[in-house]
């Protein structure tokens, strides 16, 4: 083997100090990760051996990626944990059944892979309580998704625990769970070192220019120098024949342990071969499978003295490439004979999802029943929450399935276990297999939506609605509930790209969507939204508004997460302060249940939108930070929306600016024009705050020309103030009249309250004194704090201008408290401009004691002021007990005090309710 002690590690010592830091700090009570990344044979392994064999006074838990078993859900966290399940009855109870489910203990429900991910956390904190911890994980890019996953979502929250987690990824493979974390990047070595350690093992000498070449087409890979030269005769190596040609550093190493395992006995090789098929590295197991295959224990001596295996209680291969070269160097046939062995060695009742895996592998060709059995299995895993083992097992299912019947049937069914498992190009490329000739024309109907969904999931711009639309009109005479439910998938769909949409856009989509056949039996809440969403769109409010109040009414209770997004977006549209907050919080809540990872940052993202608009920055900065840790755990896409709305309303002019850049570039390629009005939303609230009036009435122009159902609606009342103290009142008019209709229909206190406002604005003397006490009372009894705030301001203004300076200013001191309590900084110095030309002198605004905490601080001070214990604010915001209590220990010291019961005196805010 390479080389690994620290002395013999060749130009490794920057490399060994970052590691020798990292077991320094974990062995004071503090965590790290680090990520190291280079091609293989570059000395990834032989750091992590440094780390392991100077990790003194710490256990070490290791676990190893396999190309081979990325398919099997969970099959990391079996070598990572499986020594660990004793701690079980430790963990909270989200927590141990999710864990319970991942790893078949139990038949509950699907389990999330953030609940996973806080077990697994939960697991090593646990041991790190009693012993210091180093977690390694080699070979991370072939772990499979799941178990990449939760490893990312533990290793991002680690931090107080005293855990150190090493995870080393194979250039140039992908691994988007890992990244963003801490990197190394491991190069190879420099031409001196090189020259040595090629020369340490050829010693009969080299010519300098052999070596030479050598060491640059090696490019410094200390395996390559080590394994490159065996097999050679030294006259072949002194003359430079014989040496590999042009293929990639990786593929000459593998040729090279190919080479040696050519020459070993038949029965050592197809040991070998078993051991490279079954990487669980469980001896027993193999041993097991080799009696089926008759090779005796004298089989394993030949391998252990090239020094290619090690068996012992655990089975390791010398480096992943010995296991990668063994498993491609072997016939098909070898490959099937010792899956077939291994699926023989497997108790069906204990795990019979890998024994299905095998015995997949070891199929010579098509076989209906066992096609039957993995799709019973499958249904099996989706159940326990193994989805990407479902996909796979639906997705072998396929290739096995002779009947021409149920083939295509099998397709459909693993592209929608795909499409679930959040793998939209499997699902496509599952699709494409499928033979529309084969499938009756409900079959053909689905086929089509599933590419249709494919195209929203993936872009959620201007493709997905004439598909969905398409797909909807098909499916009318085949199945009418789900011809329904794709229509508003449709209409969902092209509320998103709204303006920016192919053809006729939204209203083509509704118009579709009105004169679809009626609901079978009850309306469900998803009918009524599709039935009110339609009239809203084709006839206006006072025709969609009615039906749109029953369906919100009927999913403030639900359990239904599927249509609760396109709930809070309505509710929304309708001014509904209340039941945009209820609905927030339900879809929240039962995202986090529910561990549905693709709704959950979506949920938060509307939910901070609405805190914002609370005046509770702090709590949406909280919110929007925990949306970012998760999207950027599960390696999907940021949500930004609730960010610029909030850069905004602070006035923080280059933020804005930033984010509004980067989502625009975006959402024009994809064709999401709500993502554009929105931008132009917040730009006309940004703009102003800070008094740039005509700046803000050309963006609420183009937020209000879009059409979009959210954005132009809440664009109003920013339009008619621009316009107003812009000195166009006359523009104003036909957009006023937008407002009162839409106030009229929607009849609650916020919207009434944004008419009277804009209305006083446009009036005179009493009249519009009465008005703006009337957008007080209303807006005193919303949650809406920002635009009360505004109201005093722009009453301020208008009595400023009537002279009555006194009047004026008690509403701009309202005013200035309220936005420099909340941290409106551009309203705040709007408000002390005013007061200032009444002649008043305003004293430099404090920064509440709250804004000196980080988001996260601020998070976990507000839960544990509202009686939430460590771990389950841990729970909450996906934190380590331990981690809650270093970060408490902060914010006490951060505010002067002592304990939870003073937090309420210090921290404003803390009474909103948590969600």
């Amino acid at each position: 083997m390479p080389p690994v002690s620290p002395g013999r590690l060749r130009d490794r010592r920057s490399e060994c100090d970052a590691l020798d830091g990292l077991l320094g700090a974990v062995r004071e009570g503090r965590s790290g990760v680090l990520v190291l990344r280079g091609e293989a044979g570059i000395g990834k392994t032989a750091l992590l051996d440094h780390a392991v064999d100077t990790a003194s006074g710490c256990r070490v838990a290791r676990v190893t990626g396999v190309e081979s078993e990325m398919e099997l859900s969970f099959a990391g966290m079996h070598q990572l944990c499986g020594q660990m399940l004793d701690r079980l009855d430790d963990l909270p109870g989200p927590q141990r059944a999710a864990l319970d489910s991942a790893f078949g203990l139990t038949a509950g429900a699907a389990p999330d892979l953030f609940f996973v991910g806080l077990a697994v956390l939960s697991l090593l904190a646990g041991i790190a309580e009693e012993q210091p911890l180093l977690c390694v994980v080699e070979d991370a890019q072939w772990l499979d998704q799941a178990s990449a996953q939760v490893l990312a979502i533990a290793a991002r929250r680690l931090h107080a625990e005293s855990v150190v987690m090493l995870v080393a990824i194979r250039e140039p493979c992908a691994a988007p769970a890992f990244e963003g974390l801490p990197a190394l990047l491991v190069d190879g070595l420099p031409v001196r070192d090189a020259r040595e350690l090629l020369d340490s093992v050829t010693p009969g000498g080299l010519d300098p220019r052999v070596r030479d070449r050598i060491v640059a087409e090696t490019q410094g890979n200390p395996l390559a120098l080590l394994e490159l030269p065996r097999g050679l005769e030294p006259a072949q190596l002194a003359a430079g024949v014989g040496l590999p040609g042009t293929p990639r550093v990786p593929d000459r190493i593998e040729e090279s342990f190919a080479r040696r395992v050519e020459q070993l006995p038949a029965a050592t090789r197809l040991l070998l071969l078993a051991a490279a098929a079954e990487p669980t590295g469980e001896a027993a197991l193999l041993w097991r499978a080799a009696a089926g295959l008759g090779i005796g224990v004298e089989a394993a001596a030949p391998a252990r003295a090239e020094g290619l295996l090690e068996l012992g209680a655990r089975v390791a291969f010398r480096h992943p490439l010995v296991r990668s070269a063994v498993y491609r160097a072997a016939s098909p046939e070898a490959r099937r004979r010792v899956h077939g062995a291994l699926a023989g060695a497997i108790d069906p009742d204990l795990d019979p999802e890998r024994r299905a895996w095998h015995l997949a592998h070891a199929a010579p060709g098509q076989d209906d029943a066992l096609a039957d059995e993995l799709v019973r299995l499958a249904g099996r895993a989706q159940g326990r929450g193994s989805v990407v083992a479902a996909a796979t097992l639906f997705a072998r299912a396929v290739v096995l399935t002779a009947d021409p019947a149920r083939h295509g049937e099998r397709v459909l069914t693993a592209a929608e276990a795909h499409l679930f498992a959040g793998s939209a190009v499997a699902a496509s490329g599952l699709l494409d297999t499928a033979d529309p000739g084969r499938l009756d024309e409900l079959g053909r109907a689905r086929l089509e939506r599933l590419r249709a969904r494919i195209a929203f999931v993936t872009g959620r711009g201007r493709d997905a609605p004439p598909l969905l639309l398409s797909a909807a009109r098909r499916l009318e005479a085949l199945d009418v509930r789900l011809a329904r439910e794709t229509y508003l998938e449709a209409l969902e769909a092209a509320t998103f790209a709204g303006s920016l949409a192919s053809g006729r856009g939204v209203l083509e989509v509704a118009e579709a969507a009105r004169a679809a056949p009626p609901a079978p039996g009850p309306p469900r809440a998803s009918d009524l939204l599709l039935d009110g969403l339609a009239a809203l769109l084709t006839e206006g409010y006072a025709a969609g508004v009615p039906t749109l109040r029953r369906a919100l009414g009927m999913h403030r209770d639900s359990d239904d997460l599927r249509w609760l997004g396109l709930s809070v977006r309505i509710a929304t549209d309708l001014y509904d302060d209340d039941a945009v907050l209820t609905l927030a919080t339900r879809e929240v809540q039962l995202a986090r249940a529910s561990g549905a990872l693709t709704v959950l940052p979506l949920a938060l993202t509307y939910l901070a939108g609405w805190t914002v608009a609370s005046g509770d920055f702090a709590g949406a900065r909280s919110l929007i930070e925990e949306a970012s840790s998760i999207t950027a755990a599960t390696g999907s896409p940021p949500i930004t929306s609730a960010e610029l709305y909030l850069a905004a309303w602070r006035g923080h002019e280059a933020e804005h600016a930033r984010l509004a850049a980067e989502i625009r570039r975006d959402a024009e390629a994809r064709g999401e024009g709500w993502a554009i009005a929105t931008i132009e939303y917040a730009t006309a609230i940004l703009h102003n705050s800070l008094g740039m009036h005509r700046t803000a009435l050309a963006a609420a122009q183009r937020a209000c020309a879009t059409g979009e159902t959210i954005a132009s609606g809440w664009a109003l009342p920013e339009l008619v103030e621009a316009a107003v103290r812009g000195g166009q009142r006359e523009l104003a008019l036909p957009y006023l009249e937008r407002l009162s209709e839409l106030a009229r229909c929607s009849a609650t206190e916020l919207a009434l309250g944004f008419r009277a406002c804009c209305l006083a604005l446009m009036a005179e003397g009493r009249d519009a004194e009465d008005l703006f006490g009337e957008a007080v009372d209303r807006l005193g009894r919303t949650r809406a704090t920002p635009h009360l705030a505004r109201v005093h301001l722009l009453h301020g203004e208008w009595l400023r201008g009537e002279r009555r300076r006194l009047d004026a200013r008690r509403q701009l001191w309202i005013a200035h408290g309220m936005f420099v309590s909340m941290g409106a900084e551009a309203f705040a110095t709007r408000a002390a401009r005013e007061l200032l030309a009444t002649g008043e002198r305003v004293p430099e605004a404090r920064v509440e004691t709250r804004s000196r905490l980080t988001a996260q601080e601020a998070q976990i001070a507000r839960l544990a002021h509202h009686g939430l214990s460590n771990p389950e604010i841990g729970a909450r915001l996906f934190l380590s007990p331990r981690t809650v209590e270093y970060h408490l220990r902060k914010v006490f010291t951060k505010l002067g005090i002592g304990s939870r019961i003073e937090l309420g005196r210090v921290l404003p805010g803390v009474d909103v309710d948590p969600g």
